[in-house]
């Protein structure tokens, strides 16, 4: 592990930060943070000359990968406030490792361009919904068991495309039909796990086979970055979890809404 005496200083210290702010939305908002991620390791990973014909796929799979990580230290301190639906949970999440792993092979095949411009799109639509939190109609209630399954597999492939767990179609979803949001936040969660581990073993595979990625990558995931922003994150998810449970969260929705709109923009002027 030589490659490690090779990795200046600022870029170590780039990732805890990056950890230390997903493990605090990870546990805040249920998100696995994998989506805020992406365009800034994408713009590290340029900045220490990776191939551009990969970096995008890499960033993407590197925070995929971390979801899985954050996500088990959030759902452990929402569910011990009796905040995750795991009669929900179950039959989406089984969707999720379908949709995950198929949606890790369909990312593969797209171009750093193509895959990039999904993903700005994708957060767009996501921050608009998240910034004008819609509220359900009355009445309105969950599919059953077969419904959930594949409104999981849906949620699960588009998230292995864009690198997060689920939480910001997840929530919204939920929240759609009358979940209370405390509970959609927890349940999501708790959902992002299978998703996580199924589209990284997806990105690991699919990777496995590309010549020309860095030393430091195992497949599209680049180690270095995994275990700095991993050591990060699952420290600060149950600090936020903590804070979901204390305040209103329709102000720190829209701040993040706003957040992602500057993200996507970021990304967007990556690869014009």
């Amino acid at each position: 592990m030589e490659w490690w005496s090779h990795i200046a200083w600022q870029i170590v210290l780039a990732y805890v930060l990056l950890g230390v702010v997903a493990g605090f939305l990870a546990g805040l908002l249920g998100l696995g943070g994998g989506g805020m991620m992406v365009p800034i390791l994408a713009w590290l990973f340029l900045e220490q000359g990776y191939p551009r014909e990969h970096f995008v796929h890499m960033a993407v799979a590197t925070a995929m990968a971390t979801v899985i990580f954050t996500s088990v230290s959030s759902v452990r301190a929402h569910a011990r406030r009796g905040a995750v639906r795991w009669d929900l949970a179950k039959p989406m999440g089984l969707g999720m490792l379908l949709g995950g792993f198929l949606g890790s092979l369909v990312a593969g095949q797209l171009s750093s361009f193509g895959l990039a411009l999904f993903f700005a799109v994708f957060i767009y639509l996501m921050a608009t919904n998240m910034w004008f939190d819609r509220k359900p109609a009355p009445g309105r209630t969950t599919p059953g068991f077969a419904g959930l399954i594949a409104v999981g597999t849906v949620i699960g492939l588009l998230s292995a495309m864009i690198a997060i767990g689920g939480a910001m179609m997840t929530v919204p979803f939920l929240v759609w039909c009358a979940v209370p949001i405390i509970q959609a936040v927890g349940t999501s969660s708790a959902i992002g796990f299978p998703v996580a581990l199924a589209s990284t073993v997806g990105y690991v595979w699919t990777g496995m086979r590309v010549e020309g990625l860095p030393a430091t990558a195992v497949g599209y995931v680049d180690v270095p970055a995994l275990l700095c922003i991993v050591a990060a994150s699952v420290l600060l998810a149950p600090v936020g979890a903590r804070l979901a449970h204390r305040m209103p969260t329709r102000l720190l929705r829209r701040i993040f809404a706003v957040f992602l709109f500057l993200l996507a923009t970021r990304m967007l002027m990556m690869i014009w």
